[in-house]
């Protein structure tokens, strides 16, 4: 009797990883007219509207129009919100439909799932963005003077979104809590963090307050880029957002290893 050998395929480091990425990446891709195009959508009306209306009535750095200036605050904008809600959909969904199981059976560790998830949202968010920078070419293309400024502080940006949304979406158990957490925590967060103002234009007290908000140093450095001009000295908004984007990534990452509201 012939006997067949069967000589296994040696597993590849890092394919756990990258098949998980490809999964979350191909679950937003599918359903792109919600969740890559209606927000793009959604940033160009008010770049239409504020664009239009404000336009010369707000004061904004020396030299740049308000238009130019409101463009970096609206991409930073929707690519926080839609780094943020892919991740925590994604893990929402999957634990209340059951389908994470699937997932925890194969041996893929839990770092390997929670930075698939983030990875998955820092794409969304920077397709998301680089839409609506695009778009924003048909009314005024701001300009570019430090593109590695704009790069760093987008994906930083995205991550510690990205992170947040896993961290939301372990913690909650219905889709009412996630809306909650959007409503009362990042939608007031990322409207104060001067994506249609500079906060120089704010009172002393509200001046003071802003600092404390980590995406006005998001939205400020990412400015900075376009502009190389800023309300806050540009390297400690790095500093700020470099530590809160690898602090949280790192929380989100161990939650997921230690299985928190996972394993029963």
């Amino acid at each position: 009797m012939t006997q067949f050998k069967i000589d296994p395929k040696p597993y590849s480091r890092g394919a756990a990883f990258l098949t998980l990425l490809e999964k979350e990446v191909l679950r937003f891709k599918k359903i792109a007219i919600q969740t890559i195009f209606a927000p793009i959508l959604m940033a160009a009306l008010y770049l239409v509207v504020f664009g239009q209306v404000l336009g010369g009535r707000m004061p904004t750095f020396e030299g740049v129009s308000y238009i130019h200036f409101l463009v970096p605050g609206l991409v930073m904008m929707s690519l926080l919100q839609n780094a943020f809600g892919n991740s925590s959909s994604s893990m929402l969904s999957a634990k209340i439909m059951g389908s994470l199981i699937f997932i925890q059976l194969p041996p893929f560790a839990g770092w390997e799932l929670g930075l698939a998830m983030i990875g998955a949202s820092v794409a969304r968010g920077l397709i998301v963005g680089a839409g609506v920078l695009l778009v924003s070419i048909f009314w005024s293309a701001p300009p570019v003077d430090h593109i590695l400024w704009v790069v760093v502080f987008g994906f930083m940006g995205a991550v510690l979104m990205g992170s947040l949304g896993l961290i939301a979406g372990l913690w909650a158990d219905k889709f009412d809590q996630i809306g909650a957490f959007q409503s009362f925590v990042i939608l007031p967060l990322t409207f104060l963090s001067g994506v249609f103002y500079s906060i120089q234009q704010l009172p002393g007290t509200l001046r003071t307050l802003s600092q404390f908000n980590p995406f006005f140093y998001i939205v400020d450095g990412f400015r900075y880029g376009f502009f190389s001009q800023s309300d806050f000295n540009p390297w400690i908004s790095l500093s700020v957002v470099l530590v809160c984007a690898v602090g949280s990534a790192a929380f989100a990452v161990l939650l997921m290893q230690r299985g928190y509201k996972i394993q029963k």
